[in-house]
C-alpha cells in the first residue's frame, strides 16, 4: 500500500467522523425540541462515535510523524 492510499483512507475516515458529529448533533437537537428522548440518545451516541473516530484519526496522525 502506498503512502498516498493511506493518506486518502485517513481523509475519508476524518470526513466520516465529522459527518457523524454533525448529523448526531442535529438529530439530538431536533429530538430534544420535539421531546423524543430515545432519538435524542441515539443522536448523542452518533455524535460521541464521531468524536471517538476523530480522536483515533488524530492519534494515528501523531504516530505517522
Amino acid at each position: 500500500m502506498s503512502t498516498y492510499e493511506r493518506t486518502d483512507m485517513s481523509a475519508g475516515e476524518k470526513s466520516k467522523a465529522k459527518t457523524e458529529q454533525i448529523v448526531g448533533k442535529a438529530v439530538r437537537k431536533v429530538a430534544h425540541a420535539v421531546g423524543d428522548d430515545t432519538t435524542a440518545a441515539k443522536g448523542a451516541a452518533l455524535e460521541a462515535r464521531g468524536k471517538g473516530r476523530a480522536t483515533k484519526e488524530k492519534s494515528k496522525d501523531a504516530f505517522k510523524r
